[in-house]
């Protein structure tokens, strides 16, 4: 651990202007990020008596070996760039609300030809209209419901492929909950048309739907045509069904969300209604561990800063109300800068009486219950975790704790399309943003040992030559830190912004090092990972291999194995991370091994490039249809004229016969497309 008095700035360095600091380890990662209207004052406060810290900031100022910051001209600003480093780095120290569930929305992906409705969690999609977040089993309910009534696309683009070949639909079109476009049933333009009507419904109008489907149902029971009358009833039940799951519990047109939080002196849980027209369309909750001396006021802020800046872009999505527990000290720069994400103004207040205090209340009592539920199933998973990283430590004897692992482990088929990966494992818990893929050619790829001495020469070459990368550019004196990208991109600098000489440290991948590597494998893929540290001059990484057959603990130039108990926490980690980077690497095989396939089947064809291969591939869905296609069916792909399609049918002719002679079989049904 850093002595924080080996890298405290001088107070007359540091300016007494707002602005945003960073702290970074010896490695150049940021692990914290702040904001201060008086930098001098607030960065003081770190190292003026380190012992009187609280436990957290204490680790983060000895975790540390220097400190930058960059000067702004208003708080708003301050709070724009803070947001947008604490995305970037996503600090180890900061305050980082996590979902306490994995919460899906229920989407309509507009932009494409058939607009196809579908379950999605993560990153949001251009030209796709969202609507949540739902609860896993509501949204599934919901889904399956409304497609009674608006049968629009909900299956993948490879099954939609398919059935435009064969020229029959999915399930879904014989039972119809899908209008099947794919087939002609239905018009790209009136298919759109449902889907719009979808997305309206689902924004909240749903009495034009009803008032209309009783209208056609009246006049079917005049017609005396029963059974299209009771179909009609049963989608106007599912419709009600749908609309009322949701309570009234604000006046119609309200648009806000409520945020509450129930803490202690450790973690704070917080819940959020989402009330889109007076109805609670959704709920989420997320738990965060407490940093520094985190007020509520605090936590606030930075709940809606990471709430909200996720949402950028997404201007429908913002409310005209937030309404929270308390103001945070900076509430009219948060509401300016909700709005100016929104488009529009957005209200950012605390509920004093009516409803929406009431509703407020309601919010809290959840967030209560769910810190409890969090607290008691996190009990067991801590103590788990650190029972198998201490057992662990101590049956290897290493004489450091195992706070990052990264496991190694090789896939391939006979020798070829050979792959490596590497999975990262922090405090017991998988990092996957930090896996790695390696492709293995050339000598390498012989055998096991001489592919797993590749990948590790490979990672850690890398990072020391990060590492030496990182030493040269933090080695001018000086504690601040240019104006970089990042923060150009989130604000604009004042003309009397405080800048310096020092060079940031680059973003790198592999500055980071083990703890502890394993390999999957025994001792002959343990001593070829240790002889590539050695090779390196790295000293400082231990390595183990975990052998499957009898699921041995290997360490280099050892002649007997480790055997660690059955019943060892230690060893079930152990077995976990192995498994995941097999995972890992079989994926990238499979993926590796199918394209290579897929070029191989289509290369030598005079005249067809990579452009047009896709164009193919993209026509008719497989090498397989590509096979059994006749001139004039290929000739229908995008760049494929005459020629060339006589070329291909002439590339997967074996026999030498002419190809004019020789007919296209569908392989899925065996019928003959062309004599």
């Amino acid at each position: 651990m850093a002595d924080p008095a080996s890298y405290r700035p001088q107070t007359g360095e540091i300016p007494t202007n707002p602005g945003v600091y960073r702290f970074r380890d010896p490695h150049g990662r940021v692990i914290y990020v702040g904001k201060a209207k008086n930098l001098r004052s607030r960065l003081n406060s770190y190292f003026a008596n380190p012992a009187g810290l609280l436990p957290k900031t204490y680790a983060m100022v000895h975790a540390a070996s220097s400190v930058e910051w960059t000067v702004v001209s208003s708080e708003l600003e301050s709070l724009q760039l803070e947001y947008t480093w604490i995305k970037e780095f996503k600090p180890r120290f900061n305050v980082m609300f996590r979902d306490d569930k994995s919460y899906p929305y229920l989407a309509v992906s507009m932009g494409e030809k058939y607009p196809r409705v579908q379950v999605l969690r993560g990153e949001r999609r251009k030209g796709t209209r969202y609507f949540g977040p739902y609860t896993a089993g509501a949204i599934r309910d919901t889904m399956d419901t409304l497609l009674r009534v608006f049968p629009v696309r909900s299956c993948s683009a490879g099954v939609l492929k398919r059935a435009e070949a064969s020229g029959r639909p999915c399930l879904l079109g014989y039972i119809d909950k899908c209008a099947a476009p794919c087939v002609g049933r239905i018009s790209a333009e009136d298919h759109r048309a449902l889907a719009e009507d979808f997305c309206t419904f689902m924004g909240g109008e749903a009495k034009p739907f009803v008032t209309r489907l009783e209208k056609d149902m009246a006049a079917a029971v005049a017609e005396l045509d029963y059974e299209r009358a009771a179909r009609i009833r049963d989608d106007i039940v599912a419709l009600k069904k749908v609309f009322e799951r949701n309570a009234v519990v604000l006046a119609e047109g309200t648009d806000a969300d409520v945020f509450a939080l129930h803490e202690d002196e450790l973690e704070a849980a917080v819940q959020v209604f989402h009330v889109r027209g007076g109805r609670i369309r959704g709920q989420r909750g997320w738990v965060v561990e407490k940093v520094e001396d985190s007020t509520t006021p605090d936590l606030v802020e930075h709940l809606l800063q990471q709430v909200y800046g996720e949402e950028a872009g997404l201007q429908g999505r913002l409310p005209r109300e937030v309404l929270i527990p308390v103001e945070p000290s900076n509430a009219a720069e948060l509401a300016q800068w909700l709005s100016g994400l929104r488009g529009a103004r957005v209200d950012v207040r605390v509920p004093q009486r009516g409803d929406k205090a009431a509703l407020l209340s309601t919010v809290r009592d959840n967030a209560e219950h769910a810190l409890k539920l969090h607290k008691s199933r996190r009990a067991g998973d801590l103590t788990l975790r650190s029972q198998a990283l201490q057992e662990l430590q101590e049956a290897l004897e290493l004489p450091i704790a195992l706070m990052r692992i990264e496991c190694f482990d090789i896939s391939h088929v006979q020798g070829t399309n050979v792959v490596g990966s590497m999975v990262v494992v922090e405090d017991g818990l998988p990092k996957k943003s930090e896996y790695r893929k390696f492709s293995v050619t050339g000598a390498a790829a012989t055998d096991d040992t001489a592919a797993m001495h590749d990948v590790l020469t490979r990672r850690f070459r890398n990072y020391l030559q990060e590492k030496t990368v990182q030493a040269e550019a933090t080695r001018k004196p000086g504690h601040q830190a240019m104006l970089n990208a990042v923060a150009d991109a989130a604000v604009a600098p004042a003309p009397h912004a405080v800048a310096d000489t020092t060079t940031p440290a680059p973003r790198t991948k592999f500055a980071y090092p083990p703890n502890l590597v394993v390999v999957d494998g025994g001792k002959p893929q343990v001593n070829a990972a240790a002889r590539a540290l050695a090779e390196l001059g790295i000293d400082d990484v231990y390595v183990v291999g975990l052998a499957k057959r009898l699921e041995e603990v290997w360490l280099p130039d050892s002649d007997f194995p480790v055997i660690l108990p059955r019943a060892s926490a230690g060893l079930y980690l152990l077995q976990r991370i192995r498994d995941e980077a097999h995972r890992f690497a079989i994926s990238f095989h499979r993926q590796k091994r199918g394209k290579a396939m897929t070029v191989s089947a289509l290369d030598g064809v005079p005249g067809l490039g990579e452009s047009k291969r896709k164009a193919l591939l993209a026509q008719f869905g497989s090498v397989r249809t590509i096979r059994t296609a006749s001139i004039e069916e290929l000739t229908g792909a995008k760049g494929i004229g005459p020629s060339l399609a006589a070329a291909i049918v002439r590339h997967f002719t074996d026999d030498g016969t002419d190809a004019a002679a020789v007919p296209a079989i569908n392989m899925t049904t065996g019928e003959i497309l062309e004599t």
